[in-house]
């Protein structure tokens, strides 16, 4: 495969969260400081009472909630899926990041490889369906692992899959727990997903 063309800047981004949001937030400073070419156009939340739909108000970014579970019936996976990309596709949105989004969903072939995710750990372990926030850190700690750190990849139809873009590790200490090792990890998630922003933007990805 050959490289992308660099991209048009300012970036379009979508963000698609579940939780706290703070990987949105850090999205969010890093445009501010001028470290990453982009705009947050939208944000999609998997629910309606992720504290990251607070912190997208805070920063006047437009927020949506597109849920299956609480959709009335609820959403089937290709509904559900078919509201994201229409969703995304109406905001122009050139490429897509999850931040902790929890909700599997079906990405169309024209946004195959204009989707990525960050994970909590070098994946391919301890990753898959569940193994999300402290659960990947435990799993981690139980295993007895000397190494940990995070994962940006492109997404694909499975969870925790597809191609690895890159990766930043950090050590695995005796004292450590889940919340010590998960914010060494956010460290380094937070230097991570710009880099592959900026990557992806200068069209140096394949």
């Amino acid at each position: 495969m050959t490289e992308m063309a660099p991209h048009r800047l300012p970036l379009r981004l979508g963000i698609l969260i579940s939780g706290s949001g703070a990987t949105l937030e850090n999205l969010a400073a890093a445009i501010a400081r001028r470290e990453l070419s982009a705009q947050i156009t939208t944000v999609i939340a998997s629910n309606d009472t992720c504290y990251g739909i607070q912190r997208a108000r805070r920063l006047n970014l437009p927020v949506t909630v597109i849920s299956r579970k609480q959709a009335a019936p609820p959403l089937s996976l290709e509904a559900f899926s078919r509201q994201i990309a229409q969703h995304l596709r109406h905001h122009r949105v050139e490429l897509v990041l999850m931040a902790g989004f929890l909700s599997l969903w079906q990405i169309p072939d024209d946004l195959a490889g204009k989707v990525m995710n960050i994970h909590p750990a070098l994946l391919p372990k301890f990753g898959g369906a569940g193994m999300h926030g402290h659960h990947v850190h435990e799993a981690v700690l139980a295993a007895g692992e000397k190494e940990s750190g995070c994962t940006v990849h492109f997404a694909d139809n499975t969870y925790d899959h597809g191609p690895i873009i890159l990766q930043k590790r950090v050590p695995v200490l005796p004292t450590d727990t889940t919340e010590t090792l998960a914010r060494r990890i956010f460290e380094q998630e937070c230097l991570a997903y710009p880099e592959a922003v900026r990557l992806f933007a200068a069209g140096k990805l394949k």
